[in-house]
């Protein structure tokens, strides 16, 4: 046998080898953010049905976890049709539909994020501004007409989204070689990425201000308080920097989120909404000790199960 033979051997298990990998990769973070996302939708379902009253927080928390469980089980869906059932996959109708309702599910997931950091900036922050103080007085209606005007970007996002899924079709039909569906279904997936790239620049460029505002309201906050109370000062130096942190993890996973599924394609799409919200639940107070209330009573019962076997 010649040594083409045993180089083609070679690149189909390296090949076998590195699916099976993205694959592992792929389901484990599907798993970490199905339960990351269900947890806090949980969590706050039940303190609404103890309580009867939920703080705009928790409700812009528990709509973004419900938005992102559904964009991970569409990531998933189309992952697994590509995967196992190719044909299914470039049908016109599957197509159309995966497309239109992951478009729909990624703006909602983009801009409840977006709207939380919004209203963490207008709660924390500190400026005597007129414009921002109006804003923070009226927080809650503020982040209640962005959602709103943002169904206008929905509605011409979806409708572009169309267009190319029609463009793709119609080459599709006009020729059906093998090297001809291929070029078309890479352009169709380039212009998805543009399109939902250029509608999601808006909430990403928003993020960014109210980060940059929040490191101008923490600087001015640690000059007026130099010579308060250093409690008083550590706690609210504590607060500005906790939302920092997590308007930074949004900005960030979702930069590296645009990066990875432009040089390893949809296996990575569910690193950004499987990662953020575990950082969520690391910087919610309520989240955290309720997901520390869940590990110790999984232990507590996993050590009681132990000693129940060893009677036994």
């Amino acid at each position: 046998m010649d040594k083409s033979f045993y180089r083609t051997i070679l690149l189909q298990t390296m090949g076998r080898v590195i699916n099976t990998t993205f694959a592992f990769i792929f389901i484990v973070e599907f798993i970490i953010g199905n339960l990351g996302n269900g947890f806090i939708a949980l969590v706050n379902c039940v303190n609404w049905v103890k309580r009867r009253n939920v703080s705009m927080a928790d409700q812009i928390l528990t709509a973004l976890a419900i938005s992102r469980t559904a964009l991970l089980w569409l990531i998933f869906l189309s992952w697994y049709v590509s995967m196992f059932n190719p044909a299914l996959f470039m049908s016109e109708k599957f197509s159309r539909t995966l497309t239109v309702t992951w478009t729909v599910a990624n703006h909602f997931s983009i801009w409840f994020a977006t709207s939380l950091s919004i209203f963490h900036f207008l709660k924390i922050a500190n400026f005597s501004n007129s414009i921002f103080l109006y804003l923070k007085w009226r927080v809650k209606k503020v982040v209640s007409e962005i959602l709103l005007v943002t169904l206008v970007l929905l509605f011409f996002n979806t409708a572009l989204i169309n267009i190319h899924v029609n463009t793709w079709i119609n080459g599709f039909e006009r020729n059906r070689t093998c090297i001809s569906i291929s070029s078309n279904f890479v352009q169709f997936s380039t212009l998805l990425l543009f399109t939902n790239t250029v509608f999601t620049l808006v909430p990403f460029t928003l993020s960014l201000t109210t980060f940059i505002l929040l490191i101008s309201s923490l600087w001015k906050h640690v000059k007026k308080m130099q010579h308060a109370a250093k409690g008083s000062a550590d706690a609210s130096t504590t607060v500005h920097i906790r939302a920092m942190q997590a308007v930074i993890a949004f900005l960030l996973l979702y930069a590296v989120f645009f990066l990875l599924i432009m040089i390893f394609g949809q296996g990575f799409r569910i690193a950004y909404p499987s990662g953020h919200s575990c950082v969520l639940i690391l910087h919610n107070s309520k989240l955290r000790q309720a997901s520390v209330s869940v590990l110790w009573h999984q232990q507590e019962q996993a050590a009681h199960n132990h000693i129940l076997k060893n009677r036994n």
